[in-house]
């Protein structure tokens, strides 16, 4: 169960860093997290390569990519409320840390 949420949490990062680079200034810390994610990444695909079937793992990434490109969308374009938005895009950036700590727990505590 861990691995498909690491799955959606990966591909929900890298989604959220792609409209970041578009937006923001890109930062060495930014880099970082990156590429602490890209190897958290890889660590989740050979533990899920090895563990489940091959056109399963595909699957629910396809899935999971469709699903946070979704959800972003959905943020970027904003859902309103009495003209104010209820969640902002730059309210998502400040998650990023965050979620790169999670994401690097989770695919930790698969590998054991």
């Amino acid at each position: 169960m861990l691995f498909y949420l690491s799955l959606f949490l990966i591909f929900l990062y890298f989604k959220i860093a792609r409209v970041h680079k578009k937006e923001e200034k890109f930062t060495t810390t930014v880099l970082i997290q990156h590429i602490i994610v890209a190897l958290s990444a890889s660590l989740s695909y050979i533990y899920g390569f090895s563990h489940f079937t091959p056109w399963g793992v595909l699957g629910f990434s396809f899935l999971f990519f469709i699903i946070s490109a979704l959800i972003i969308t959905t943020i970027q374009l904003g859902i309103f409320i009495d003209g104010k938005p209820i969640l902002g895009i730059n309210k998502v950036y400040k998650t990023m840390p965050i979620l790169t700590i999670i994401i690097l727990l989770i695919a930790l505590l698969q590998t054991i």
